[in-house]
């Protein structure tokens, strides 16, 4: 199964308002986010904490959807990681912040195709690495048994890491500002070709 757990968990404290159903599109910022990684994988973990049941009731219908709220949410993106983990299939998964909207599905591929037991996979665009990362089955374990201080970033390094070069900067494209929205959103209605 190629399974995604995107995390939707968050504050949005530097936006200055909740960014995850702020308008994208046709839709909102996370339903371009799942949208896209539903292109190739065959279900989310979406990990929920503030505003939580909004999130559930608009996706509590979709069967590729799995929805994982974190109680401790505010306590760092860590306990969302965790929340979620639990959840995960034996495998493989993918790990994407809910608030990237224009990773194209054929990231996703191009990670899949190179996946090993041996190392994370971290997608890199002009020598910055982005998101999705792609992380063996045996990270579920490790991040389970982490410490509450522990952060994902530690635990990949940990583990190893790759680079898979994409062709997109998207990979680099999460909104955590209101001018980082309003760049990205000219950036979508601008593009004859965008995901959204």
């Amino acid at each position: 199964m190629k399974q995604c757990l995107m995390l939707a968990a968050g504050l949005s404290s530097r936006m200055g308002q909740w960014k995850m159903l702020l308008p994208w599109g046709e839709g909102t910022v996370l339903d371009s986010a799942l949208r896209n990684a539903l292109g190739f994988c065959d279900r989310v973990i979406l990990v929920t904490g503030h505003r939580g049941e909004e999130l559930h009731a608009r996706y509590a219908d979709d069967a590729r959807i799995l929805l994982c709220h974190n109680d401790n949410y505010a306590s760092g993106m860590f306990s969302s990681v965790r929340c979620g983990a639990g959840e995960l299939a034996p495998g493989p998964f993918f790990m994407v912040p809910g608030d990237m909207p224009m990773i194209p599905a054929p990231v996703y591929a191009a990670l899949w195709q190179q996946r090993s037991d041996e190392c994370c996979l971290v997608p890199e665009y002009e020598g910055g690495f982005g998101h999705p990362v792609l992380l063996p089955a045996d990270m579920r374990r490790a991040i389970l048994a982490a410490a509450d201080d522990d952060n994902l970033k530690r635990l990949i390094q940990a583990k190893g890491r790759r680079p898979v070069a994409v062709p997109t900067a998207s990979i680099h494209w999460d909104l955590d500002t209101p001018a980082q929205y309003q760049a990205l959103s000219l950036r979508l209605n601008s593009s004859p070709d965008h995901t959204s």
